[in-house]
């Protein structure tokens, strides 16, 4: 039996610790219950959210509708092959936790993405990545509900649409879709090791270790926790923004005035530029506004300092994105969802 909950506070509920509020919360822990909740007025009547960690969300208002609370758990080994193991992880399940679970039973593909908030259901919407590695790399399928029909279904790694931050579950099938589990192919042998970012070469150079999927998950880890603020002590979503991707000539007419910007070559003479480094350089790094601000440490992450409010750290995203715009010409995506 399902229970729905009113007027439930969510700052538990996001890393941005936001004390917004629920007019109808209910936690869901098997595909059974999502199927009951279907059928009730609160589902039927109201609009709903699906939330996992909260590590991807600002809230600027109370949420008039229902938040569906993800919290379905497990991990199975599906198949094995001689160098691959197929792994299901339910949606619920904390994506750091899987890593290292992973980690520690030598199956390789996902040591780059170590420490990354979250859980399972949120990884391939955002398609998450980090260190020369994305989620798309190893996805096998996605499996869930269709909200509309009531039907379960399977999407493969190609009809999931993969792009930069990018899936079907962030358009077409944006709140139509109730992702169960995650299954993904792994590998047990002659596992392919990424170690192409220089900040991991050179803590495993300065720990003199060779490189392996402990070995990388371990420098990835020191590399995040020296950059980015743990939640619980300081609210924050992670990065704000996504890298934006710039034409190549208009990379080469910024680097005339700006000759240290960092440029990663994409596809079709097009350019990734870090919006970390491009807001950086319009002065925002380390600054405060009462209780809201941009992290001293990376520039790319904004910080609720305690009591700071959701619309105030929309704001001051949208004076960043502004400055931006206007000392480089380049528009700025958001990563988090904002409600």
């Amino acid at each position: 039996m399902i229970k729905i909950e009113e007027n439930v506070s969510l700052s538990a509920y996001n890393t941005f610790g936001i004390d917004a509020k629920a007019r109808y919360f209910c936690s869901i822990n098997s595909e059974d219950q999502l199927l009951e909740l279907l059928e009730t007025p609160e589902y039927k009547n109201m609009p709903h959210l699906i939330l996992g960690g909260g590590s991807n969300i600002l809230f600027t208002k109370d949420y008039e509708g229902l938040v569906i609370k993800v919290n379905l758990k497990g991990i199975e080994i599906k198949s094995r092959t001689a160098n691959t193991i197929s792994v299901n992880a339910k949606s619920g399940e904390v994506w750091h936790e899987f890593v290292m679970y992973c980690v520690h039973e030598q199956w390789g593909g996902i040591e780059n993405l170590s420490l990354i908030p979250g859980t399972m259901g949120a990884a391939p919407i955002q398609n998450i990545g980090a260190y020369g590695v994305e989620i798309k790399d190893v996805v096998e399928c996605v499996e869930g509900i269709d909200l509309q029909t009531g039907k379960r279904k399977t999407l493969t790694n190609a009809e999931c649409y993969f792009g930069y931050r990018e899936s079907i579950f962030k358009h077409e099938l944006k709140e139509n879709f109730f992702i169960s589990s995650v299954t993904l192919t792994l590998t047990t042998n002659n596992h392919k090791l990424n170690t192409n970012y220089g900040a991991i070469t050179t803590i495993l150079d300065e720990k003199k270790k060779s490189p392996s999927i402990e070995t990388i998950s371990d420098a990835v880890i020191n590399i995040r926790r020296s950059k980015l603020p743990d939640p619980a002590v300081i609210g924050n979503a992670g990065s704000f923004f996504k890298n934006p991707t710039i034409r190549l000539d208009h990379y080469n007419e910024i680097k005339k005035t700006h000759p240290t910007i960092p440029g990663y070559p994409s596809v079709n003479q097009y350019v990734k530029v870090p919006a970390g480094w491009l807001i950086e350089q319009c002065d925002w790094k380390g600054k405060r506004f009462n209780d809201v601000g941009v992290h001293a440490n990376q520039a790319l992450v904004l910080v609720n300092y305690g009591n700071g409010s959701g619309e105030e750290i929309f704001q001051l995203a949208k004076k960043i994105s502004a400055s931006v715009s206007t000392t480089f010409h380049i528009d700025l995506t958001l990563e988090v969802n904002i409600i």
